[in-house]
């Protein structure tokens, strides 16, 4: 210790010190503070339907399905099977029952490793195999009216194509499709589907039926056709018509997420000044309920926004990260898109596209907020959007409101003890150890009212 420090320690106070003093002061506090409360777009952009009897029913018109879906693979080690159950995705095998001949046929498809910039058809050659696309991404090719080839689809894992080889009709290619990153396709040739086809009565017989029946009248949606005359003139006979409604329509029921509160008597009776003990702790519980309210309808798999996209209104990247180029498609195929939803990683992703361009989409106000958009639409983020270990994200887009027939939330209201919108908070008693119990509940579904409503953007890469 130096000679300074030494009588500068030796030098008599002449004043209280503040560690002293503090003793008689009261100090200021602050509320418990929460760091996992984010924006909540979702919930505060989503307008919200009254469903008081708990089921919420989406009645639309008679839809017909084609089979057009996509299908789901296995791997064991290095080989990828698919799944014998999904080839009903393809347009002749819906509704067929044989789990057997199913099974057969999925083991009779051969597996392809392809190359990026591999050629997988080509244009005009003789379509003679069924291809199903288990993993990677491919472009489909055709040529435009002035010669040149122009890209008017992404595949992705589980698309198909060739399935008309089904139907012993031969013909050829009208497009060209090219690998654009490293694919592995399972490829059933026509002869081998024929072989089956000889084989399995009941497969012979479903497809007999298959192909006589008539193809129902239906609009560009699928719906079943209202007819109409229009343009005509004198005394013609007009068409009669109704318009069909789906016999089985799908309901939503209210989902719940809720949790058990306690706290000890002797804290709720002697520590509640200048804040309530009780209060805050409720303050904090919300607040974590309404997240995972926002997480179940991003994620849920019977009614979050991901998992119920129609498989039309599913789109991929064309190159990868998220390009102005994709988010235009995402915008062509609804009318009067509200907002976009992504994760904030995934908007950077966005602004890093759009800055290689030269393009600075502008900022508009939102709430009180000033947001990013995106041709006028808002790009808010939502941290519940997961990201997959490979850097990987979705953009979700929505169209909202019962009169737009869009997107909803589902809810319910002056439920006992409400504290919120469908949230409530019920007093369950004291236990034998003073402590004070409260059942926390918030009540919350979604609901797509008609599927062009909601779009998804999938396997957006964000690490590039």
């Amino acid at each position: 210790m130096s000679t300074v420090e030494t009588e500068a320690d030796a030098t008599p106070r002449r004043s209280l010190a503040t560690e002293a003093a503090r003793n008689l002061a009261t100090t200021t506090k602050s509320k418990p503070q929460m760091r996992g409360i984010t924006p909540r777009w979702l919930l505060e952009m989503l307008p919200w339907v009254d469903v008081a009897g708990g089921t919420y029913r989406v009645n639309r018109r008679l839809t017909y399905a084609v089979g057009d879906g996509r299908l789901s693979f296995v791997s064991e080690g290095a080989r990828i099977r698919v799944v014998p159950a999904e080839l009903r995705e393809l347009p002749l095998l819906r509704d067929f029952e044989d789990e057997q001949v199913l099974t057969e046929l999925a083991n009779r498809f051969e597996q392809r490793e392809l190359s990026s910039g591999d050629v997988i058809v080509r244009s005009g050659q003789p379509r003679t195999e069924l291809f199903l696309l288990a993993h990677g991404k491919a472009h489909r090719i055709a040529t435009g009216p002035y010669g040149d080839d122009q890209v008017v689809d992404v595949l992705a894992d589980g698309a198909h194509f060739g399935s008309e080889v089904l139907t012993g009709t031969e013909d050829t290619w009208s497009f060209t499709v090219r690998a654009v990153t490293p694919c592995t396709v399972l490829v059933l040739p026509a002869q081998t589907f024929q072989q089956m086809n000889g084989q399995s009565d009941a497969l012979r017989e479903h497809l007999r039926q298959a192909l006589s029946r008539p193809t129902p009248s239906t609009n560009k949606a699928g719906e079943a056709a209202i007819k109409l005359s229009s343009g005509h003139a004198g005394e013609v006979e007009l068409p009669g018509t109704f318009a069909d409604y789906e016999i089985a329509p799908r309901e939503y029921e209210l989902s719940v997420a809720q949790t058990l509160l306690r706290v000890h008597t002797r804290v709720a009776d002697l520590y509640n000044d200048p804040m309530n003990q009780t209060e805050e702790q409720l303050r904090l519980t919300t607040e974590a309920l309404r997240e995972r309210q926002e997480h179940e309808m991003v994620n849920n798999r019977e009614f979050g926004l991901l998992h119920n996209a129609d498989l039309s209104q599913r789109i991929f990247t064309r190159s990868g990260p998220p390009t102005p180029d994709d988010l235009d498609e995402l915008l062509s195929r609804r009318r009067k898109s509200r907002f976009f939803l992504a994760h904030p990683r995934t908007i950077a992703a966005f602004r890093r596209e759009c800055t290689k361009r030269g393009l600075y989409p502008p900022n508009v106000p939102l709430e009180g907020s000033t947001v990013q958009s995106w041709r006028g639409v808002p790009i808010l983020p939502c941290d519940k959007i997961p990201i997959t270990r490979d850097n990987v994200s979705s953009i979700i887009v929505l169209r909202t409101g019962v009169e737009d027939q869009g997107v909803i939330g589902l809810h319910t209201i002056n439920i006992d003890d409400e504290v919120q919108p469908s949230m409530n908070v019920r007093f369950m008693g004291i236990d034998d150890q003073a402590i004070l119990s409260y059942l926390v509940s918030v009540y919350f579904s979604a609901a797509v009212l008609v599927p062009d409503a909601l779009g998804v953007l999938e396997n957006v890469e964000i690490g590039r």
